[in-house]
């Protein structure tokens, strides 16, 4: 899950298009920054989230079809993107000093929205500690994958090896949308609306 919703996949692009006038030295320093800012913030985040959540007495179904819902609309919409015509901006340039280009890059490019709130939907859901240390320590390795992403974007999007991401993201694409019904039907299944 964290693959589909945190992962290098609908990261690659973004970063390379937004990173486009950087030279290797100040690429290699924004995606380091951006790792970093990314990991913490999305650590802190969502444990900070399973908190709230908790004090809030909100239900793990109602945090499932939360995650589900906005699961979904995002994954209908860059489905849906790609029978749309190009309409592609030239991108704003980034700040000079590495640290504030990274946090520009941090939300949503390096952490979505509902990537948190799939990671606070599985923390909420962990009763012990052990899982919850499993959760972070995947949570932290897609994380490296992002970083290793940003490092080669430039060298991973060329010839044939963007023409298999694009057949892997409209793949995804569609799987992503199926599993934000899921998540929905979970959560409808465990506050018993549905049955089955």
């Amino acid at each position: 899950m964290f693959f589909v919703t945190l992962g290098p996949l609908k990261l690659l692009g973004p970063f390379a298009h937004r990173t486009h006038d950087l030279d290797e030295t100040a690429l290699r320093r924004v995606a380091v920054r951006a790792f970093l800012i990314a990991t913490v913030a999305v650590v802190a985040g969502s444990l900070i989230g399973k908190s709230l959540a908790a004090k809030w007495n909100v239900s793990l179904p109602a945090m499932t079809i939360a995650a589900g819902v906005i699961f979904f609309l995002v994954a209908l919409r860059l489905l849906m993107e790609q029978y749309e015509p190009a309409h592609e901006a030239p991108p704003e340039p980034l700040p000079e000093k590495p640290t504030a280009a990274a946090i520009q890059l941090v939300f949503p490019v390096a952490l979505t929205p509902y990537g948190i709130a799939a990671v606070i939907a599985l923390l909420a859901a962990s009763g012990e500690a052990q899982r919850t240390g499993m959760i972070l320590a995947l949570l932290v390795a897609v994380m490296v994958l992002n970083l290793v992403a940003m490092l080669f974007a430039r060298r991973i999007l060329v010839g044939t090896t963007m023409l298999v991401l694009q057949l892997l993201g409209a793949v995804l694409g569609v799987l992503q949308v199926a599993l934000a019904i899921e998540f929905i039907l979970t959560g409808l299944r465990e506050l018993g609306v549905i049955n089955g």
